[in-house]
């Protein structure tokens, strides 16, 4: 049960410090969908999707106008792609009947056009990744990600490189559009089965036929807690693991009540700080109230990593299934105080990396020059996979490099996404390291059977 004073607390919140349930995301099993002919696995696909899903968008506004919190997203995911389409090699047609579901139903976003290609690639997986530049930049919904290393199995430096040129790619093909297709584009390490954030939502073998995951939010919230917190170090700890346990208990509600009116199993809750670019919902000003002044001076690390550890201690004291990604998101162009530290030349991408070492996820949302070469984002995205695989973590890279923008300009993406200042990045060639290939071996302390 909640108090009174729980519920006035969770109105103000909600009223000045800008709470919301990021998304409602049902995780769809496409296991038995999959057939040898490309028209059968499609209507397949069409027919579950619309019977589970289908009104996910109507109970996702139901329960925000009773419970009075916004839920900002309703989204769906899906298994990986290429294993559902590795019969029939039906890739392109799955993914435009996905579209059209995606249209239909009326939800933000579908998360699967996926592989897992974390130790090596087969032809097949090597020709569905090649397909993701049309996929992305010939539909509206549809989000992609590909798990390049496990911290059990190493980095697939094959794959590392392959996905450069297609980050290049789909740069190129929505050029037109500040290279928008790169923004629904995630290379993982050690990617989880369970995540409800785009663009990295897939819905791994080991989960149920179909599963409500809930993304929690309030970056304002923690931000206006500490506001009031004049004591040491360990007093702000506690005031965050307080509101994160606060926050959490919204979204645990909103998680049972989903599942339930949906008639689907309840999954987990995903306790990260996502932020938008509005103000007052940034992670960066809750590192500055802790003493910053500006994110990206010495000690951002430090603050980011106390952060979202009292995220985490918080978050799962207030939920019996913490999973996702659970910690602190730091997208460049969809944060306003990241915006304004790149702006001030407080944050470079060098500091952002080391960022990424204590947090969820990666280097976020990040845009570059639209001449870097392709080469230069394959050692961008392998120096960020090889924080994750020798720290056992999760990481990522969602990078877009703008065709025809230059640093010092900006990409405009709208709505969550905002907009991002354009990052100087090193033009030292990483051609020889890079055209290597192979596997880059696990770490010594993998090794735990």
């Amino acid at each position: 049960m909640y108090t009174n004073n729980e519920i006035l607390e969770t109105i103000n919140m909600v009223s000045h410090q800008h709470l919301d349930v990021r998304t409602i995301t049902m995780g769809i099993s496409l296991m038995d969908c999959i057939s040898d002919s490309k028209t059968k696995t499609c209507q397949k696909i069409y027919d579950k999707i619309m019977k589970k899903a289908g009104n996910i968008v109507k109970v996702g506004e139901d329960i925000s106008n009773e419970i009075g919190v916004p839920i900002v997203n309703k989204r769906i995911s899906v298994t990986p792609i290429s294993l559902v389409s590795a019969s029939s090699h039906g890739h392109l047609e799955i993914i435009r009947t996905l579209d059209k579901i995606a249209d239909e139903i009326g939800i933000d976003f579908l998360g699967g056009y996926s592989a897992l290609v974390h130790k090596a690639m087969s032809p097949y997986e090597e020709e569905f990744i090649r397909s993701i530049p049309e996929a992305l930049s010939t539909t509206n919904k549809i989000c992609s990600s590909v798990n390049v290393a496990t911290s059990k199995a190493g980095i697939n430096m094959d794959a590392v490189a392959l996905m450069g040129k297609i980050v290049k790619e789909c740069a190129y093909l929505t050029r037109d559009n500040d290279s928008l297709a790169c923004a629904k584009l995630v290379v993982f390490a050690n990617a989880v089965e369970d995540n409800p954030f785009m663009a990295g939502a897939f819905l791994g073998s080991g989960e149920d036929d179909a599963v409500i995951n809930v993304g929690v939010s309030g970056p304002g919230v923690v931000k206006s807690a500490l506001e009031s917190v004049s004591g040491d170090l360990t007093q702000v700890a506690e005031c965050i693991k307080q509101t994160a346990f606060k926050i959490t208990r919204v979204g645990q509600l909103v998680a049972q009540e989903a599942s339930r009116r949906l008639g689907v199993s309840s999954g987990i809750v995903d306790l990260s700080l996502a932020p938008t670019p509005v103000v007052g919902d940034s992670v960066a000003h809750i590192l500055e109230e802790i003493g910053l002044e500006s994110v990206g001076a010495c000690g951002t690390t430090a603050t980011l990593a106390m952060l979202n550890d009292a995220v985490k201690k918080g978050g799962i004291m207030a939920s019996s299934h913490v999973g996702g990604l659970s910690g602190a998101f730091i997208p460049v162009s969809e944060d306003a105080g990241m915006i304004k530290a790149s702006e001030i030349g407080a944050l470079n991408l060098e500091k952002l990396e080391a960022m990424t070492a204590v947090c969820s996820v990666g280097l976020d949302m990040i845009a570059i020059p639209g001449d870097t070469s392709a080469d230069v984002i394959s050692a961008l995205i392998a120096d960020e996979i090889a924080i994750g695989v020798v720290n056992t973590k999760t990481t990522a890279v969602r990078v877009i490099p703008v065709y025809g923008k230059g640093v010092g300009e900006y990409a405009k993406f709208g709505g969550l996404l905002g907009r991002a200042p354009i990052m100087k990045i090193s033009e030292y060639s990483p051609s020889k390291f890079i055209s290597r290939g192979g596997r880059i071996p696990a770490p010594l302390h993998s090794n735990k059977n």
